[in-house]
């Protein structure tokens, strides 16, 4: 009787964090390669090149970076217009600094034995306009 090796979960979310934050405290600008060609990648196809698009994650550039260990999500203006993004990990080539390059570039077949069904858009992360922003107000206590 053999025993199953259990199904592991893919290493790239987490590689993709740590480096992530690694570019962030250097000072530098986080760069994404995407694959826009891959099911659920949700960016702005007027910028995609042969397939791919590069995505500026600085802190700075995008509104509500969120890496979770299926997708990576935020907002960010492209020519003046907020959108939403929505990458899968399967669909992220590689992360890395803009000023020189460094980062890391995964394994195109690391995702070959994973169901990709499990991984879709979640309805929050669906195009939604902002809500209203109230304005401030001070109210005087005695």
């Amino acid at each position: 009787m053999s025993e199953q090796e259990p199904q592991l979960t893919p290493t790239r979310p987490y590689l993709a964090r740590g480096i992530y934050e690694w570019i962030c405290d250097n000072n530098l600008t986080p760069y994404l390669l995407v694959d826009a060609t891959q099911p659920n990648t949700d960016v702005p196809l007027q910028f995609v090149k042969d397939g791919q698009i590069v995505l500026n994650t600085a802190p700075h550039a995008v509104h509500q970076l969120y890496m979770s260990n299926d997708a990576i999500t935020f907002s960010a203006r492209f020519g003046g217009v907020s959108k939403n993004i929505f990458v899968p990990f399967y669909a992220l080539i590689g992360i890395y600094a803009k000023e020189n390059g460094q980062g890391l570039f995964f394994d195109p077949n690391e995702y070959d034995n994973i169901n990709l069904d499990q991984t879709h858009k979640p309805k929050e992360v669906e195009e939604k306009p902002e809500p209203q922003k109230k304005k401030p107000s001070l109210k005087i206590v005695e």
